[in-house]
C-alpha cells in the first residue's frame, strides 16, 4: 500500500461511515440527528526508530513509563499519526456559552471518541488484510493511563506521537496545533509497512503557538496559565460535566474562539 492509498481510504471512510454522524437514538436533541462529527482527516508518517522517542522517556517530557514504538511492536517501521478535526458546527456551537460546553461538543467528544476507535480499527484491518502487520497502542492491552508521577500521563501519548511525526506543535492548553487547528482528536497506528516519512516542519515544541493567551481567558476552570496547565483543575471541571451529562463529558473551551482553532495562527 502507498501513503496516497491509505489516505484516500481513510477520507472515504470518514465521509461515508454512519459512525461519524450522530444517530437519532443517541442524539441529546432531535436537532442533532445526522450531525457530522469530524471533517476529513490529516496524516503524518514517522519513523518507528526516531530518536525523539528515547528523549520522551526523560522525566521532563513524558517519563520512563513511555514505551517507544519498537517496544510496542518489534519490527515496526512506520508510525502513522492522524488527526480528525471537528466540524465547524461543533466548533461554533461551543463558542456560544463560555461557562459550559455545548451539547454538540459533548456529542463530538463522546460519540466522536467511539468513532475514532472505529476508524482506527478499520484502518488497522485494511493494513492487515493487505498483509502488513500493525498495532494500535492506545487500544492495546498494554496501554496504561497514569504513572508513578502523574495520573495525567500515559505510556503512549497521541499528542506527542503526532508531534514526533510532524503533525503539529503544542499550545499553552497542552493541545496540539495542526494545519487544521487544535479542535479534534488524535490517533495512531504502528505498522511493519515501510512508508516514506515526513520531516518535522518545526524545531521547537511551541513553534505554532503565538502565546496570545486567549485559551487562558476561555478556560472556565481557570486551569491554564502562561507557565503551564493545572491538570487537577481541568479534571475537576470535567467531573462536573460528567455528573451533569453522564455518560458524556468534555469541555473544549480552550480550543474554540482562538487563533489556532482551525488552522496554524
Amino acid at each position: 500500500m502507498t501513503r496516497d492509498e491509505i489516505i484516500a481510504i481513510a477520507e472515504r471512510f470518514v465521509e461515508e461511515s454512519p459512525g461519524n454522524y450522530v444517530c437519532g437514538k443517541a442524539a441529546i436533541k432531535e436537532d442533532y440527528t445526522g450531525m457530522k462529527i469530524f471533517d476529513s482527516p490529516i496524516f503524518a508518517f514517522g519513523a518507528a526508530d526516531d530518536e525523539i522517542y528515547t528523549k520522551y522517556k526523560s522525566s521532563d517530557i513524558i517519563g520512563n513509563h513511555f514505551r517507544a514504538p519498537e517496544e510496542w511492536f518489534p519490527g515496526a517501521k512506520t508510525v502513522i499519526s492522524f488527526f480528525l478535526p471537528f466540524t465547524e458546527r461543533i466548533r461554533r456551537a461551543n463558542t456560544a456559552n463560555r461557562d459550559w460546553p455545548a451539547e454538540e461538543w459533548l456529542h463530538g467528544r463522546f460519540e466522536g471518541q467511539a468513532f475514532l476507535k472505529e476508524f482506527a480499527a478499520y484502518m488497522h484491518k485494511i493494513l492487515s488484510d493487505k498483509g502488513h502487520k500493525s498495532l494500535i497502542p492506545s487500544f492495546d492491552a498494554g496501554f496504561k493511563s497514569g504513572s508513578d508521577t502523574s495520573r495525567f500521563s500515559s505510556n503512549w501519548s497521541e499528542r506527542h506521537i503526532a508531534y514526533a511525526c510532524g503533525l503539529g506543535t503544542f499550545g499553552l492548553s497542552k493541545g496540539l496545533i495542526t494545519e487544521k487547528g487544535i479542535c479534534g482528536r488524535f490517533g495512531s497506528i504502528l505498522t511493519e509497512l515501510d512508508l516514506p516519512k515526513d520531516a518535522r516542519p518545526y524545531k521547537e515544541a511551541y513553534d505554532y503557538c503565538t502565546m496570545c493567551g486567549l485559551c487562558i481567558v476561555n478556560c472556565p476552570a481557570n486551569a491554564i496559565r502562561e507557565d503551564g496547565k493545572d491538570d487537577l483543575l481541568c479534571s475537576a471541571f470535567l467531573d462536573k460535566v460528567l455528573n451533569k451529562h453522564k455518560p458524556r463529558y468534555g469541555c473544549g473551551k480552550c480550543q474554540v474562539g482562538v487563533p489556532c482553532e482551525s488552522a496554524i495562527p
